[in-house]
């Protein structure tokens, strides 16, 4: 089991910034293939960005291409989203996953483990 706890989500201004944090908890963290989704009601959930085990693949989706940043710290058993000139679209409960994979995952099938969600709300 692996538990995954977000923080950092909140109300910015449009064209502000949010860093996102994943605390893993339970099994290696290191064993696994870490990503971002988000969803807002009545969508689905959807592929934000991934890192692979060792953290040196990233991939993100392409509407968050230039402005996110994906990154770990296995020592630290974190996750990170820095998310950057923030749009009212990004607005969504964004969650932490955890995959047992090496490479990037960039759809939800193969995560195992979820976090319950921090809220970004963007206003304009």
């Amino acid at each position: 089991q692996v538990q995954l706890v977000e923080s950092g989500g909140g109300l910015v201004q449009a064209g502000g910034s949010l860093r996102l944090s994943c605390a893993a908890s339970g099994r290696t963290f290191n064993n696994y293939a870490m990503g971002w989704f988000r969803q807002v009601p009545g969508k689905e959930r959807e592929f934000v960005a991934g890192i692979s085990l060792s953290g040196d693949s990233t991939r993100y989706a392409d509407f968050v291409k230039g402005r996110f940043a994906i990154s770990r710290e296995n020592a630290k058993n974190t996750v990170y989203l820095q998310m950057n000139s923030l749009k009212p679209e990004d607005t969504a409960a964004y969650f932490c996953a955890a995959a047992r994979a090496t490479a990037v995952q960039t759809t939800t099938g193969p995560y195992a483990y979820w976090g319950q969600g921090t809220q970004v709300t963007v206003s304009s």
